[in-house]
Order: C-alpha cells, then structure tokens, then sequence
C-alpha cells in the first residue's frame, strides 16, 4: 500500500513538472512576441539588481583556481556538502553516513575549539550565505533533553539538502580574514558563498535530469556458528574446560546450535541492502523586457539509499524577479522554497536513544532472512513521516545618485520540521510508542548601505557604511507517550484538538517545549583604495552587539586590515611570459558569537528537578521545581566575547598566458577567550564551571595548482588542478593558567602545547603470556588502578615508570581531523567529448575502530539493556581483520578491550577515485531539429574505489570525534546518466 502511495505521488510529481515546463515554453513564446527581442539581446540591457560594488580592482585580486558550479551540479548528491567535498582546497567534510539527507559536518582551514559534543561542533561549522542571506541551521540545544547525541530530536534532516546546484552560478570559499570579516561573528570559521543564477533579460529555458542508481553493497554475513566459535576461542584460553565457571550468563541465542533462527542460514542482506534509484529534474526559464526581467525555476530529487529502506525526496522551487521603473531606482524580490522529504533509518540505536526506553537485549535480531522478514512486516502498522520546509527570500531596493549608492534590504531564511512516530506493540515488548515534534529555526534580516566611489586616473576609492540587524528564533515543541490501548491508534500528541486524555496513561506522557534567540546588531564602514593597479589597501571596522553577550560585554569592536600588491603590473607588465604575479596579506580580529543564551545571563536557576538519572524526568513528582543547573554548570559573570586573531600571505602566480596557475596561501589563526568547562564547584553540587581563557591556534597553508598540459583548438585539451592544505593546531592556553583539564568524564585531556583533536591513549606493546612477563619493582607487580595485571592482560607501556598503570600513563596520538588534504581534479577534452576525473585524499587522520572493540568487547556489553548492548542487523556481517588483535582475556577487571587504548587506532588515511563523468555535446546535431541552443549527455560514477590501510569500512564513516562506530550507513558507488538542455 505504502510502496503504491509512493509511485502515484512520485507520478503526480513528473506529471506537474511536465506542465509546468510547458508553460515555460508558453510564456516564453509570449514574451518573445510581446517584447520584439531576440536572444542577441545586449547582456547591457539586463536589469542587475544584485549589484556586487567593485572593491578592488580584477587585476590586483589574488584568487585561486575553483571548480565550474555546471560540472559539480551532474554529482547525484543530495545535499550541499556532498557536492563541495574533494573540490576546494582548505575545505574539509565529513560524511559519517551514506544514509541520504543526514546531517554532514564542514571545516574551514581546521577546528577553531576542540569537538567535545555536537555544542562545539556546531560552534565551529562555517557559514553558509546564499545570495546575501545567512543561512540558520538547526540549534543543538534540543540534546540539553536527549541522553545521546547521535541525532537531534525532530527531523535531523540535513539542512543544505534544500540547495539545488543547478540553480547556483557559482560557489566561492571565503577563508582569508579580509574576506570574512565582511560577514562578522557569524563568518568567524569561514564562509560558504553562493551565488544563483542571475535573471536576464535573454529568453531563456533550461532543463537538467538524470537517472541512476547507488549500487548495494557486497558483505559477507555470518551466523551463531561463527559468532560461538570466535567466542569459543576466548573460553578455551582463559576457562577450565571451555568455560568460566562463575560465568552463568552466556547468551541463549548462541547455547543452542540447533536454532534455525541463528545457526541457519544468515541471508538478511538482502533485505537490508537494495540497489537505490537516484533521479533529479530541474527546469527553469528567464526572461523579461528592457526595465524589468524575471526567473524561476523547479526542481525534484529523488535519492534512496543502499540499506535500511532510508531515501530522501526533495521538491524545490525559486523565483526572482528584478525591476527598474525609472534609472535611479531598481527593485527585486526572491523567493527559494523546498520541501525535503527523508525516511529515516530503522536503526535499533537511534529508535532506543529517541524513545529512552530500553527494551529485552539478550537476543539481537536474526540474521536469518524468514524470521527477519516477520519483524519488518511488523513495521507495516508503523509510520515515521519527517518532514522539513525550507524558504529563503529577500525584498531589495536601490538607490543610484550617480557616485553615492544606497540599497536596503530585507531577508529571510526559515526552516521547519515535522516528526511524527509510531510503533506498534510487538516492535517493543507489547509497548507501543507515539512521539511527535514541530519545530523551526528562523532569521531575519535587515540590511543598510550606502556607498560612495571615486575613479580617476591612477586612483580609485570605494567607500561603504553599513549597518545589519539579524533576529534568529530557534523553537521546538515535543511530545512523546508509551503503552497506547490499540496499535490502530496513532495520536498527534502536540494538538490538543487530537489528543484524547486516557489513550495513553498520562504518567508516560512527557512534553518538552524551547525557545531561544541570538539577536545580533551590526555597524560596520569599509574603505577600498587602489593606485595605479597596482597597490590596493582595505580596512573594515565593524562593531557588533550580541543578545548572547553578557550585559557588561554586550559590544565587540574587530578592525581588520589587508593590502594587494600587483608584481606583474609593477615590474613585469610587458612581460608575455608571466601572465599573473600577485602578493596580498591581511590582518584582523573577528568576535564570536555564544551559541547558547544561557551564558549570557550569568548565576541562574533552572525549572529542572529530576531524580532518575534519565535527562528527560522534567520535575520531582511530576511537578517542576526551580533549581540551580547543578548538572550543567556553573556560570558567572563577567565573561567576555571570544575573538579570532588571523593573519594571512597570500601569493599567486600565472606563466605563460596563465596555463599554468600557482596560489599560496599561509595563515595562522588564534582564538581566544574561549569558554570551557573547568571540574570545579562540587562542594556547592556542581560538576564544572563554565570559563572563558581557552586558546587554541590553526596555522598552515592552502597551495593550488592549476595547468592547461595540452591546449589545442582543433585537438585535445587536458586541464589538470591539484590542491591540499596542511593544517595544525595548538591548544594555547587554558583558564586560570592551567597547564591541563580532564573533562568529558576523564575521557578527554586538555593540554597545553597538544593538539586539540589527538586521542589521549594507553600504548599497548602486546600481550602478557603468563604471570611471570609482567614486571616486579620491589617486590610489587605492575597494576591498573589498583588491579594486579596477570597472563591476559595487555601490555600497557608505564611511560612514567612509577610500576603503575594509570591516566598518568596516557599519551597524546594520532588527528581525528586530517594534517594533510586536497583533492586532483582532470578535465580533459577532445572534440565534442569531455572527460572528468576527481580524486580525492585525506593524509595524516586516524579513527578508532569502535565497531572492532565492540566485537571483542562482547563480555562487558552481553545482556546489559543500555545502549552499548544494542545489535544492529549489521552485527551479523563480517568486518575487519580479526588477527589484528590480540586474545586477550575478556573477564579481567582491566578491561582488556577498553576503547582508550592504541590497540584501536588506525590510520585512516585514503585516496578516494571520487567521480568520472564522460559527457558529449549534441548540441550541433540537435540543433538542425530543433530549437536548442545547448544539448549535452553526460554519464558519471561516483565514489568508484578507495586506496587505504584502515582495516574497517569506509574510512570516511566516522563520528566528528573520530570514532568509527559501525552504526553509519555505507556511502554507495552510483552510476547516472543525464542531459542539459537550453532552449
């Protein structure tokens, strides 16, 4: 029935699509008749209301080489950071899953904070700015009510998954300090700028489509009979006769050989992995007259994934339109609507994290396919609607007084999300479980600015005054409820006009709402000033006031400073050999912006009493009682803004009519005054106190190369670019002096002079092989916190030699973020056929194979109902190489298999063969049949294969810690086939 829903729905899309574009064609032909213009039209006579005022003039800009916008937009990805990943230099992402539409993090020249929860991850994400809007993203502070951060309660929908390439003219990286200050706090870690494509007044239709599919993957699956006789190893070693006697739990699932359900056949993959669609159709039309011109567009996407039935859908829509009734005044409005539509995973992991609730453990699922067939089917009286809406718009009006320019702007970017679950009673132990959410995030902005230019000979001067005022609202509304009376009774539990009192029993119903803003106020000049093309100069000086701040430290004042000097125009001018020589350096201060509102308020209570442990217990005896945060944190007063000090040299170089291109580009980054949680307070019941004083120091250097190595009009042309940043950080300094903090429940270490993204480990040299190995210092064998190591145990090195195994003898190792990336990049052309070839590399990163510790871990996680216990479907398929580690004895009280060990790290470096896109343009043979003036097919293959050591996955599928859990779905090789058509 669901399936057959799906088909008409998708139909009834293609068939508006289809209509809509043939009103395209109709409104096209009436406008050509109606204006008298042909498609020779004058660029000249377009109206342009996206003014981008000249700054500095072309010739003295230092720029690197960047990807065409046209040749990333035939990547069948569905969201943003898919398309930008392995194509711009200094730019890093992470793809922890292949699932479509999940959240995927973004590094500009490295991470500003050290990643200790999704709060600091968010603080370092970039800013992405689509046509002069800011975009808002989803606030973490919904995990202040979660147990987990794997996912945020809602949709956890990617938010740039609303970003259709096709409609960009192009995508810039802002890295350096006198590019991003222009955007202030909110551009703090880098900016992603982009740029649609502009509305003209030549008539113009176009369409994009393609259609492929995500290959499932091959896996090897396994049953009990392999799982016993891996454990069975363990018993032998370390058990008389084959099994520990104080040991009466072994699991029932693996005690009887003769179940079907796990000692026969394990053929679940079918049913888990499938072949995905991946499909995409975008049109659009642009047109208009001498004094007003028009765009709009529509586009549908279609993405499934490879496992778990998981698929995004998304519907998208944009319109401008640009006027200019009289020559001193122009006027534009946009609008950008989507509709991003995903089916979640069935993960056991994130339906447990989300409901709090943790059913029987003791038997996983089965991997035989018959008796896993019947739990999906059960899935059937289940629904998990997410739904995401999405606009962005802005109304624009200019004034034009010859020198002196005014433009006034007002925006507004607003996403929502829906969440509705059901599950029925025997997906839960005759529990049934209902949970609903709504919520938004929402920015408004209004922007001033006048500008005055001068041009005469050798000089020219732009000056700008600007002032912005930004509104960002974050709200959610969520409910959830157990023990329903009927599986045929789904309730939204947030409508009050729906929800029935005595459905569900009103002690398991639980609602939580928020609300938080981030107000900010901008003042800001800008002076430009060029001599002779050859020298230019840049100030900007900006004075931001933020809600966020503390009442005493509302204001931050950042001055930045930066200047271009043209070599070529200097002293190569006449030159034919260099075509390019460029220096450029810059200097400034930018603030940053807290997150969270509740640092802004110092010493505070909280409506919070709760006495279970359990994060979502909002009150003692179902009343709530004012409290002070105790769980959280202390925070005082007088806290300042932290800033970033950034200083980078920038050099660019073109030979030989620029065919080949060099740019460098050094940096240093220094932030300070960050806040951090100190141990500190327990005497007055509080774990930690909030601090600012925290620095932490990026430096290093983006090198682009780009050459044209063949060049022939009538033969082959190859153009071959190759970039990589090299990016360190420091930990510079710690509140109150202090050399180092243990934080995150002594999982973590702080330390000055470490890096901020090494693993803090044991060194592990092997195995003890019998008592008599272990060392004895004065007649006292070797222990771990107090337990006396025996045969088994590993071999933990004691680098402070005190006979003593402990925190003390953790070592800092290893970069959870890469120390070296880039990317390869080929086009190469012959005739009308043109081939592309990405690779993409990250050098210097290491992961922790979680997923391996976890098999081998099997004592310490068996039977417990927490969400360590938890076995996916994927606990039945073979991973890694087992002869990689040592058998150790599982029982020892050391934890022989502990996660904080070298054992587990591996380096996860990797040169990926990303996409291959062969294309042929028709153009010329279509062209006699029909009206096109553009007709080009292309094919592609994505993520074709990976060279790497890591002995898991996908070494990209890892956490933003580092962590290959296991839990990220595999990112499939696809294969499409489309075409690009202009009429």
């Amino acid at each position: 029935m669901f399936s057959s829903r799906k088909k008409r729905r998708r139909l009834q899309s293609q068939l508006m699509v289809f209509l809509l574009l043939l009103c395209f064609q109709q409104t096209y032909a009436q406008l050509q008749e109606g204006t008298g213009k042909t498609n020779n039209a004058k660029a000249t006579d377009t109206v342009t209301i996206r003014k981008k005022h000249p700054v500095i003039s072309k010739d003295t800009i230092v720029s690197a080489y960047t990807p065409r916008v046209s040749a990333l937009s035939i990547f069948p990805a569905s969201s943003l950071q898919q398309s930008l990943k392995g194509n711009y230099a200094g730019l890093y992402i992470q793809e922890p899953s292949g699932e479509p539409g999940t959240v995927q993090n973004m590094f500009i020249r490295g991470s500003a904070l050290p990643l200790l929860s999704k709060r600091e991850l968010y603080d370092a994400q970039p800013l992405v700015v689509l046509d002069g809007i800011p975009m808002v993203t989803e606030h973490p502070y919904a995990f202040d009510i979660q147990q987990f951060d794997f996912n945020r309660i809602g949709t956890a929908t990617n938010i740039f998954s609303n970003i259709d390439l096709d409609n960009l003219a192009s995508i810039e990286i802002l890295k350096d300090v006198q590019a991003t200050a222009l955007y202030g706090p909110r551009g703090i870690n880098g900016v992603i700028l982009l740029k649609t494509k502009p509305s003209e007044i030549n008539k113009r239709i176009e369409v994009n489509s393609y259609v492929g599919f995500a290959q499932k993957p091959s896996v090897t699956t396994i049953n009990g009979q392999y799982e016993n006789a891996f454990r069975q190893r363990f018993y032998d070693l370390y058990t008389a006769n084959g099994r520990y006697s104080k040991d009466e739990t072994y699991p029932a699932y693996l005690s009887d050989s003769l179940s079907n359900s796990y000692y026969g056949p394990s053929n679940w993959n079918d049913l888990y992995y499938k072949n995905g669609v991946v499909y995409a159709f975008n049109a659009s039309i642009t047109a208009g007259m001498k004094n007003a011109n028009f765009r709009f567009s529509l586009g549908n996407l279609k993405n499934e994934g490879v496992a778990d039935q998981t698929a995004l859908n998304r519907y998208s829509s944009r319109f401008e339109i640009n006027m200019r009734p009289i020559k001193w005044l122009d006027f534009s409005v946009m609008a950008n609507a989507n509709r991003v539509e995903r089916d979640r995973n069935r993960s056991l992991r994130d339906r447990f994290s989300q409901m709090n609730y943790f059913p029987d453990l003791t038997s996983p699922l089965s991997p035989n396919a018959d008796v896993y067939g019947k739990y999906l089917a059960a899935y059937d009286n289940s629904y998990d609607n997410n739904k995401t809406n999405i606009i962005e718009g802005f109304a624009n009006v200019g004034l034009h007084f010859g020198k002196i320019n005014f433009m006034s702007r007002m925006s507004l970017d607003y996403n929502e999300g829906y969440r509705d679950v059901f599950l029925p009673k025997p997906l839960i132990q005759n529990t049934s479980y209902v949970s609903n959410y709504y919520g938004y995030s929402q920015r408004a902005i209004l922007d001033n600015v006048i500008t005055y230019d001068i041009a005469q000979k050798n000089h020219a001067i732009h000056l700008q005054v600007g002032q912005s005022t930004q509104w960002t609202t974050y709200k959610y509304n969520y409910s959830y409820a157990y023990k329903g009376v009927s599986d045929f009774i789904k309730l939204n539990l947030l409508d009050g006009e729906t929800y029935r009192p005595g459905t569900f029993p009103s002690e398991l119903v639980f609602r939580f709402l928020d609300r938080t803003n981030d107000n900010l106020s901008s003042f800001y000049g800008n002076a430009d000033y060029v001599f002779k093309n050859k020298y230019s100069f840049s100030t900007i000086l900006r004075l931001d006031g933020s809600s966020n701040a503390q009442p005493t430290k509302r204001w931050f004042f950042s001055p930045t400073v930066s200047a271009n000097w043209n070599i070529k125009n200097e002293f190569f001018e006449k030159n034919n050999t260099i075509s390019e020589l460029g220096l450029k350096i810059g200097a400034g201060r930018i603030g940053r912006i807290n997150s969270f509102d509740s640092y802004s308020q110092g010493p505070q209570y909280s409506a919070y009493a709760g006495y279970t442990g359990n994060l979502t217990v909002p009150g003692y005896t179902g009343f709530s009682v004012l409290s002070r945060p105790y769980s959280f944190g202390w925070i005082g007063y007088g806290i300042p803004w932290a800033y970033s000090d950034q200083l980078n040299i920038g050099f660019t170089a073109g030979l030989f009519n620029n065919r080949v291109k060099l740019y460098a580009d050094l940096y240093t980054k220094t932030e300070k005054n960050l806040l951090v949680g100190i141990p500190d307070g327990s005497e007055y019941g509080y774990s930690q106190s909030f601090e600012p004083g925290m620095s932490v120091n990026n430096n290093g250097i983006d090198i682009v190369l780009n050459a044209m190595v063949l060049s022939r009009p009538k033969g082959t042309n190859w153009n071959a670019s190759l970039s990589f940043n090299i990016n360190k950080n420091k930990l510079k300094a710690l509140p109150r002096g202090l050399e180092q903090v243990s934080i995150s429940e002594g999982t973590r270490l702080l330390k000055v002079g470490q890096p901020i993204d090494s693993y803090w480990l044991f060194i592990n040299d092997g195995i003890y092989t019998t008592d008599a190995e272990v060392p004895v210092v004065n007649g006292q064998p070797l222990k771990f916190n107090g337990n006396i190591m025996k045969a088994g145990d590993p071999k933990w090195r004691d680098v402070n030699n005190d006979n003593v195994i402990n925190d003390q003898d953790k070592v800092f190792t290893g970069h959870s973020l890469p120390v070296l990336s880039g990317n390869f990049n080929n086009t190469i052309t012959l005739g009308k056929f043109d081939l592309n070839i990405n690779i993409y590399y990250n050098l210097g990163r290491d992961l922790i194979n979680e997923n391996m510790a976890n098999r081998f871990n099997f004592i310490n996680r068996e039977g417990q109902s927490n969400i360590n216990s938890v076995k996916e479907i994927t606990f039945w398929e073979k991973s890694g190489d087992y002869s990689l580690y040592p058998l150790y004895n599982p029982w020892s009280p050391v934890e022989a298999y502990r996660l904080d060990q070298t054992l587990f790290l591996e380096d996860a470096s990797f040169m990926k063969l990303r996409t291959v896109s062969l294309g042929y343009d028709l153009t010329k043979f279509v062209g006699k049949k029909a009206k096109f003036t553009r007709f080009y097919i292309y094919g592609t293959v994505n993520n074709i294969f990976t060279v790497t050591k890591y002995s898991g996955r996908d070494p990209e599928l890892a956490d933003y810690n580092g962590y290959d859990n296991g839990y990220g779905l595999p990112i499939p090789r696809t294969y499409s086939f489309g075409i690009k058509a202009e009429l």
